[in-house]
Formats: C-alpha cells, sequence, structure tokens
C-alpha cells in the first residue's frame, strides 16, 4: 500500500450570524470564521486517509509545510510502515523545530495513515489499538472567550440545556468565572482553561478567588508554557487540580510535566504533537505516574476522531472527550458526532470511521491564491 498523493485542503466555515466573542489564543475579537485544515493521502490502491493539523492563523504555514517539505518525504513510501516513516520524517525535518507548523503537519500525516490502516484491515481505529468497552464517551462542552458575563451566563445556560454537565471556560477575568459558576450552580462540572495568561504571581493571587469557583481542573495557567517548574510551583500552592500539555510536543515534553510533578492532568494535542503514534505513547507514561490524561481536541475533524477512538481504547474511566462549543454553518460530519445528553459516539465504521462531507469540503475550502 503505497502512498501516491498527499493534498493538504483548508477550510474556512463561518459562525451563525449573532455569536460575540473576545479576543482569544485562537483569534480576535468577533472572529467571524473556524480555519481548519485536511489532509488526504490516497494510495495506489485508491484507498483514502483523513488527518488534521492544527488550524485557525497557522493554517497558511502549515499547508506549506506539507506541501513542500513534509509530502516529498512521503510519497512513494509503503503506507503500512507507519512508526518507521514518521520517525524517519522527524529526524530529517527537526532542524525546523520540534513543535508548531512542521510537527501540526506531521501530526495530520500521522492520523491519516492510521485512518488508512484501519480501512485496510476493515476495522475501527479504537479495534487496532485494543478494543473498546464503550460505544460513546462523556464530553465537556469546551466555551469561547466572552469576557462580559452576561454572554458568559448566557451560553452557559444553553450548554447545560444542550445536555452537557461537563463545561470548559476560557475566561481570564474573574466576574466571568464567577458568572459561570452562580449561572451553572453546584451540580455542573466546570474548567477553566486561561490559555498562558498570568504570572506565576499572577496566578498565585488568583488561586483564593478560584477555589471558591469549584474548578474540577485550571488549565495552562501561567506564561510562558515551558515554565513547567513555575507551573509546577502553583500546583503545590494553589488548591486547585492543575492541567496543561496542549502546547508540549515530544514526548521528553510531556515526561517532564510529569516527572516534576506539574501536573494532575495531562493534555497531549493529537493534531499538534505527532498524531496517533505519538499521543499512544502519553498514555502509557501517564499510567505509570498515576496522572490522568484528558485528550486535547479544539478542533472537530479526523484529530477529533482520533482522539474519540485513543480514548476509547486506552484512556481511563475518567476520560472525557473536549467538544468545541461551536455554532457553525456547517459540521464537517454533519449530525454524526453532535453530542447527545453529553455523550459522544465512538465511530464503528473502518479506521476513523467517518470521512468528511464532500459537499462541506467542496463549499467551504478556501480557494488557492
Amino acid at each position: 500500500m503505497i502512498i501516491d498523493r498527499i493534498d493538504a485542503i483548508p477550510l474556512r466555515i463561518p459562525f451563525k450570524p449573532g455569536r460575540q466573542f473576545d479576543s482569544a489564543a485562537w483569534g480576535d475579537k468577533s472572529l467571524g470564521t473556524a480555519d481548519s485544515l485536511l489532509v488526504k493521502i490516497t494510495t495506489d490502491e485508491g484507498l483514502v486517509g483523513w488527518g488534521e493539523t492544527f488550524g485557525f492563523g497557522v493554517v497558511p504555514v502549515a499547508k506549506l509545510a506539507i506541501e513542500r517539505m513534509i509530502a516529498p518525504l512521503c510519497v512513494g513510501k509503503d503506507a503500512n510502515q507507519i512508526a518507521p516513516l514518521m520517525l524517519h520524517v522527524q529526524k530529517k525535518l527537526h532542524i525546523f523545530g520540534r513543535s508548531g507548523p512542521v510537527m501540526y503537519g506531521i501530526s495530520a500525516i500521522d492520523i491519516a495513515l492510521w485512518d488508512l490502516a484501519g480501512k485496510a484491515a476493515n476495522v475501527p481505529l479504537h479495534r487496532l489499538l485494543g478494543g473498546s468497552r464503550n460505544s460513546r464517551l462523556p464530553c465537556y462542552a469546551s466555551l469561547v472567550r466572552h469576557t462580559d458575563p452576561a454572554l458568559v451566563r448566557e451560553q452557559v445556560r444553553h450548554a447545560i440545556k444542550a445536555g452537557f454537565r461537563s463545561l470548559k471556560l476560557h475566561e481570564t477575568e474573574m466576574p466571568a468565572i464567577q458568572a459561570a459558576r452562580e449561572e451553572a450552580g453546584p451540580d455542573i462540572e466546570i474548567t477553566l482553561d486561561v490559555n498562558c495568561h498570568w504570572s506565576v504571581g499572577e496566578a498565585r493571587a488568583h488561586a483564593a478567588a478560584l477555589r471558591q469557583a469549584d474548578l474540577r481542573w485550571l488549565e495552562e495557567p501561567i506564561w510562558p508554557p515551558e515554565n513547567v517548574e513555575g507551573l509546577a510551583e502553583i500546583r503545590r500552592t494553589a488548591g486547585i487540580p492543575i492541567a496543561a500539555g496542549e502546547n508540549a510536543s515530544t514526548l521528553h515534553e510531556f515526561e517532564r510535566l510529569m516527572a516534576l510533578g506539574a501536573v494532575d492532568v495531562v493534555q497531549p494535542s493529537p493534531a499538534k504533537m505527532g498524531g496517533i503514534t505519538e499521543l499512544v505513547k502519553i498514555f502509557a507514561i501517564a499510567a505509570a505516574r498515576n496522572v490522568t490524561v484528558m485528550v486535547h481536541t479544539f478542533y472537530d475533524g479526523p484529530g477529533l476522531l482520533a482522539a474519540i477512538h485513543t480514548s476509547a481504547a486506552i484512556g481511563s474511566a475518567e476520560s472525557m472527550i473536549e467538544w468545541r462549543y461551536f455554532d457553525l454553518e456547517a459540521q464537517l460530519y454533519g449530525d454524526a458526532l453532535l453530542p447527545v445528553a453529553g455523550h459522544i459516539v465512538v465511530p464503528a465504521g473502518p479506521g476513523l470511521g467517518i470521512d468528511p462531507d464532500p459537499d462541506v469540503i467542496r463549499d467551504y475550502t478556501v480557494p488557492a491564491a
């Protein structure tokens, strides 16, 4: 099964009218679209596998990295040799960075190759990884940043009405965080991701107020994300479980997070840190260190499916799936993945289980410049 062709497909899907966002790590105030980048691998036998990189503003750069650097190393190679091929590509390109657009592109290729492997074997990906006892997994609604307490309350109400019992905020201001907890009440679980917004001192100063919000975890509280020692200090002193890992890339970065006691929850992001091949290694290290894995999935394409299958196969009873609570004009998989009563289906089809809707790809592909 030889890799014959690799296509990088940028998508731009608008939000429905009326959405009001504040500026955040992934985009400016009143962001109008969700940009994503799919990868399509076609073999000499005509089999197709799908992958995904992290999106938003990095899409054009990741597309170039795939087309000019990564794809030439993969076309003509055996698609069955996933781990050896990905190791070869990483070694060839390490001088250009072990994180960022190059690694995002490698991640997408890896996910697509695993999709191909499942399709070639005619089994879902979770079967290749050991099988799953669950046909669905709990998920949490990952809300965008609003800052305005009234808007936060409104979105919390909407998410709870939609059946979610667990929510993630991306707020950084205490009035917004307090409004969310008041609106949700004591029975709804809340986590908080501040996207590396505070210094160690600022995070320490906010700790008492944050404890009142009764958070399941506080995610990436300090800048810069590589300040693992500072993160470990916050974990020791804040009295709140700490989560991080979205911005970690290599196996060694994740090992350092856990070895230094910086996290209660580790969050590898399959569309950023090397794909499924690397993701499964994090589960093993975390299990040895009694650290919970909650896969980061702030995307809704093949990267999300990769997280679902790996969590179903090798996750723990605590595993949840992050559902990006966006009100988009179109869904890449139609209604097939939409959560019901706070749970998301584990697809049973071969490979990732579902292929992207060709009509969505046709209608929302960004034209070449």
